[in-house]
């Protein structure tokens, strides 16, 4: 519980560095994360056809397919936390995404990229990167 407080308490400073153009990410390795509890609103505005919700215990939609170096953000819209994590090699994890939360990861490798949440197993989705 202690690391969902400190989220809470640091939310409204990465918020304010969201909206003044600040935080950011690299393209490293085959994955990137951005935005650690960041709202919906934060979002780029062409990110409407690569962002994935979580809603009513599903991603949505189940599979997306963008492309390569596309960053693909992922919002929960439920009202309990979720992840979105990477079945195999490490590819991405958004961590702990609060309701409300969001993060955007980036994956610069092509290929077919499983997931699922951490808390909730039997939720699953998939990521094509062409």
């Amino acid at each position: 519980m202690r690391r969902r407080h400190s989220l809470l308490l640091i939310a409204p400073a990465v918020l304010a560095l969201a909206s003044c153009g600040g935080g950011g990410g690299g393209s490293t390795g085959a994955a990137t994360s951005t935005g650690a509890a960041t709202s919906a609103a934060a979002a780029p505005a062409a990110g409407a056809q690569n962002t994935v919700d979580i809603s009513n215990f599903k991603f949505v939609p189940a599979t997306i397919t963008v492309k390569q170096g596309t960053g693909i953000t992922v919002t929960n819209k439920d009202t309990t936390t979720h992840t979105a994590t990477a079945d195999s090699g490490g590819a991405f994890d958004t961590g702990d995404l609060d309701p409300g939360a969001s993060k955007t990861v980036t994956l610069s490798k092509p290929g077919r990229f499983a997931y699922h949440c951490t808390i909730h197993p039997f939720m699953h989705g998939v990521i094509v990167v062409q």
